[in-house]
């Protein structure tokens, strides 16, 4: 792809763009074979086609070669929203929200003044501010069991656990090379036992960050962080 010269995008691309909502003349991240990253610059768009004008190849991805699914408790008030933003930054590819016993439901979330419209936003962004290749996808609220049954898809499955552990979160990534992790996180108030129990029958691995007991959006962004840095490309 040559730099500085107006490039016409497919159909295909088009849609894409589309999901970024961009205006004429902002800069964007453009991904072209390889996958290789470049700085673009939107110069016209219609209902198909656009035009961009590529003006910078990146040195360093902004995406990981490693797939971070994180499923997430509903936390109360805007603790969530903290969430989507920090994740995305640290470069988890999807977020999905669900419901446990001692998280809110949405219901709940939305009851004073309803919130959860804004979560799309929050998601955009938050990538248009860290360069991100991709938005990362937003999961409707699942319930305990369909959660589960997604977690089951991944190679590696972790549930953060505050309770006995024969695992750290760095043990537990130790000579593991997953495609996809699966990152579970709890409410504040963690999991009930019974919870823990049918997580591990279903194949997640209780893992511990430390002996502090950390909130439940504090969690998920650190424990993300580490997933990337140990398996990922942070650092």
């Amino acid at each position: 792809m040559e730099l500085e010269r107006e490039l016409s995008l497919s159909l295909e691309g088009v849609t894409a763009l589309a999901c970024w909502e961009p205006r004429i003349g902002e800069v964007f991240t453009l991904v072209g074979d390889g996958p290789i990253f470049y700085r673009a610059r939107l110069a016209t768009l219609g209902s198909r086609q656009a035009v961009v004008v590529p003006f910078e190849r990146f040195t360093l991805a902004p995406e990981s070669p490693l797939e971070i699914v994180v499923y997430q408790a509903l936390p109360e008030k805007e603790r969530f929203e903290l969430v989507l933003q920090k994740l995305t930054e640290v470069g988890v590819n999807r977020i999905v929200p669900y419901v446990s016993r001692r998280s809110v439901t949405l219901e709940e979330r939305d009851a004073g003044q309803k919130k959860s419209h804004r979560w799309p936003d929050v998601l955009l962004r938050a990538a248009k501010q860290c360069r991100r290749g991709m938005i990362p996808a937003l999961a409707p609220v699942l319930g305990w069991e369909e959660m589960l049954q997604e977690v089951a898809a991944a190679d590696l499955r972790l549930m953060l656990y505050e309770g006995e552990t024969y695992w750290s979160l760095k043990e537990a990534m130790d000579r593991q090379n997953p495609g996809r992790v699966a990152l579970l996180v709890g409410p504040e108030g963690g999991f009930e036992a019974d919870e823990a129990a049918r997580a591990q029958a279903a194949g997640v691995l209780p893992v511990s960050l430390g002996g502090r007991i950390l909130r439940t959006e504090t969690a998920a962004i650190l424990g993300a962080a580490m997933i990337q840095f140990a398996l990922g490309d942070l650092g």
